[in-house]
């Protein structure tokens, strides 16, 4: 691995022209193919499996063109303080604005208020249901925009009017607003790390190259493969973010090549060699884990992942390729390592290096004296080499007393509820509370499959009637039939709103009594309706976590073997991660369950946490922790390969990556914490939780425990039982093949451990 690689960086940089012509002729191929796709469609979102799904399947069938899953909107309208909707003056204004409604040309009804009983018991409030033929995410601007200027019209009236429903959603507008706020502090950590615009500059470059292509084909595609916002939005975050990544460690391993007096060229194929090597098992890892989504058995999950691990695989091959290229036409502008901090007479880690060897091959003229001084990551290492079992007893149970609250974590999918108190979905939702009771933001549709049921109209009314003895039950209307005869739709009003436990529960009991029923008159009961949706999503994805960690976990740790030649390493940094995630859900809990801290972050509403949540948040922070991990042990790998003694290599892996590692954790940080500003709490939920993850992993997991654990272990750390050894492939990742005689003469590991005590 490590030769190919040496010879394909030499390879770019001898022949930047053609190298960086190929990646610009493919980024204008998918600007072109872009531009010039058919607009994509909505993505349609579908859960095959689970019984809400089924019964919208089924009432397509059997109630054709009633739209099933169309899009809806419910007009909620107050009369003025001391009067009523039922006085003449109200009643007129609102029977007017259901008629401008229902000239809409994708709307197949509106309902009534006063025909329909959709008025409060005290008469101050009431609410139209608009229903239209398509989804949501296919409803035109113009019918959005029809429905508010039918709504200011009402308002101009007197009456206060509020609007909820799906036919409202509208994308997200903070992602761009994120991503651009992440990519400039990592200019600014880039530019702190590498010390040089120049050399800054490069990760970003190729990272924006890499996205346009990835996110561009995406586009592309769109349509053919039926892709949604969401799909690019996912592939940009990932791809950005990981692109700066992989080339910041190309880079700063070039710098570091360059400052033990190499050439350029070869100071580009050994950083290609060896922090390249790292980069393919890293990107491999976040591959395995975005591709793992699959399993899940949702389709939109599956292209998300898919595509945004195609994205990455894309700023895997920039960095191993266009890096090299770039740093060949940078010539002496990018600059060795510590050269900037030499003239200032300040020690950097090269020189660190060198005097332990006893070369002066990264020293600058007149630079040769002078007591070696480890950096900031050597002494930290040491300190923890040192006090092993202190630092990991205290990341473990910091991070097990975070992860606490994760045992209270209830999942659920927002609704209007969660909306900000200043859009008027949550206005809407807040009036329906007040004037109905909160189950009628969430209403459940039961439908009753009759068709081999002997008397259809007795099947629906032993429904009704077990419905109406169940707890939490407010409203049964009548049961509607279909043409047919052979289908009935059941409209159930819950007590509580759509995201308590009291609303799951009685979805779960209605589904309980229709066992019953379909008992006694072989008639089906399908429970179905944006709640029971939603309840449904939520439990599959649960059910689908063990799984996808089994997945995804076992084999990153089988490439981790491959990579580390260990064992108990894959295995640590498997347990870890989990450590990390937990505690990162922990955190989640805590502020956006329970409220703790909420008001810092403008968490206005509390409630259960998103479905995708975990699965998510598992996905994304398995691949970027296990990037930490391949890039600080591999290199505490090479140098124990070549040598140095266990407590010597931790320290080693520290002088050289924890500097660029820190810098990368606090780039994901800031890229995710970019989101935390967004007015979707979902947005600020998946912001915050993956900002928290990193930190979590990154400076308590990888830059304590990790070190803690592998003092603790010594040599044991680096076994592998010989028959494994002999059966694994040799990828050679430490960069043994590219070692020359010189360099074997470097390595003394008698003055190794002189640094650890220092």
């Amino acid at each position: 691995m490590a030769t190919f690689l040496y010879r394909l960086g030499r390879f770019s940089f001898r022949r930047r022209h053609f190298v960086a012509l190929l990646w610009i002729a493919l980024l204008t191929l998918a600007g072109v193919g872009a531009a010039s796709a058919p607009a994509a469609g909505s993505s349609s979102f579908s859960i095959p499996g689970v019984e809400a799904q089924k019964a919208f399947d089924l009432l397509e069938q059997r109630f054709p063109g009633s739209s099933a899953d169309g899009a809806t909107a419910r007009v909620v309208f107050k009369a003025p303080d001391g009067q009523k909707m039922t006085d003449a003056a109200q009643k007129a204004t609102v029977e007017k604005t259901v008629k401008e409604l229902g000239d809409g040309s994708e709307v197949v009804s509106v309902t009534d208020p006063y025909t329909t009983n959709a008025v409060s018991k005290d008469g101050t409030v009431a609410y139209a249901s608009v229903k239209y033929e398509v989804s949501s995410v296919e409803l035109k601007d113009s019918s959005k925009e029809a429905l508010e200027t039918t709504a200011d019209k009402a308002r101009d009236a007197g009456l206060t009017v509020e609007m909820g429903g799906d036919a409202l959603q509208a994308e997200p507008e903070q992602a761009a607003t994120g991503e651009i706020i992440g990519l400039a502090l990592a200019a600014v950590v880039l530019v702190v790390t590498l010390g040089s615009l120049v050399a800054a500059g490069l990760p970003l470059l190729t990272a924006v190259i890499g996205v346009g292509i990835g996110v561009s084909t995406i586009t592309a595609l769109a349509s053919a493969l039926d892709l949604g916002d969401t799909t690019s939005t996912l592939a940009l975050m990932i791809g950005l973010a990981v692109g700066i990544d992989y080339a910041l460690f190309i880079v700063s391993r070039y710098r570091a090549e360059l400052a033990e007096g190499r050439s350029r060229e070869e100071a580009v194929g050994r950083a290609t060699g060896t922090a390249g090597s790292a980069v393919v098992f890293a990107g491999l890892t976040v591959v395995i884990a975005l591709a793992g989504l699959s399993v899940v058995g949702v389709p939109m999950l599956t292209k998300m992942g898919l595509a945004a691990a195609g994205t990455v695989v894309v700023a895997v091959l920039i960095a191993l390729t266009m890096i090299p290229a770039l740093l060949g036409y940078a010539g002496r502008k990018v600059k060795p390592a510590g050269e900037k901090g030499k003239r200032f007479g300040r020690r950097t880690a090269e020189d660190t290096a060198g005097d332990v060897r006893g070369d002066t091959r990264g020293d600058t003229a007149g630079d040769t004296a002078g007591a070696a001084r480890p950096n900031m990551g050597a002494r930290w290492a040491s300190f923890v080499v040192r006090r092993p079992v202190a630092v990991l007893l205290l990341g473990v149970v910091g991070l097990g007393a975070i992860a606490l609250p994760a045992t209270s974590l209830e999942l659920g999918l927002p609704d209007d509820g969660s909306q900000p108190t200043s859009t008027t979905q949550r206005r809407a939702y807040d009036l329906l509370s007040e004037g109905f009771g909160p189950g009628f933001n969430g209403p459940l549709m039961v439908v009753v499959d009759a068709k081999g049921s002997d008397d259809p109209q007795a099947a629906a009314t032993a429904v009704s009637d077990e419905v109406k003895g169940l707890k939490d039950v407010v409203t049964v209307t009548p049961a509607t039939f279909n043409k047919a005869g052979d289908t009935a739709m059941i409209t159930v009003v819950p007590d509580s709103k759509p995201s308590s436990t009291g609303t799951e529960d009685l979805v779960h009991a209605i589904r309980a009594a229709g066992t019953g029923v379909t008992a006694d008159t072989d008639a089906k009961v399908l429970v179905t309706g944006t709640t029971a949706m939603n309840i449904d999503f939520s439990q599959k994805l649960t059910d689908a976590l063990i799984p996808y960690l089994a997945l995804v976990v076992g084999l990153a740790f089988l490439l981790l073997i491959v990579v580390f030649r260990s064992i108990l390493v894959p295995l640590k940094a498997a347990l870890g991660f989990l450590l990390s995630v937990l505690a990162a859900l922990g955190a989640v809990v805590a502020v956006f369950q329970w409220g703790w801290l909420a008001g810092l972050i403008g968490v206005e509403e509390t409630g259960p946490i998103m479905s995708m949540m975990p699965i998510f948040m598992v996905g994304v922070v398995f691949g970027l922790a296990m990037d930490y991990e391949v890039f600080l042990v591999t290199r505490m790998r090479e140098a124990y390969v070549h040598g140095e003694s266990p407590g010597q290599a931790v320290v080693t892996g520290f002088r050289y990556s924890a500097r660029v590692v820190a810098a990368a954790a606090v780039i994901m940080m800031a890229v995710f914490a970019g989101f935390i500003g967004s007015g979707e709490s979902m947005i600020k939920m998946i912001g915050f939780g993956l900002a928290i993850a990193v930190f979590f992993d990154a400076f308590v997991v990888r830059m304590a425990i990790v070190p803690a654990v592998l003092a603790l272990l010594g040599k044991k750390a680096w076994w592998l039982p010989k028959w494994l050894d002999r059966a694994l492939p040799n990828v050679d990742v430490e960069g043994e093949g590219l070692r020359t005689p010189a360099d074997a003469r470097d390595t003394d590991p008698d003055d190794d451990r002189e640094l650890v005590r220092a």
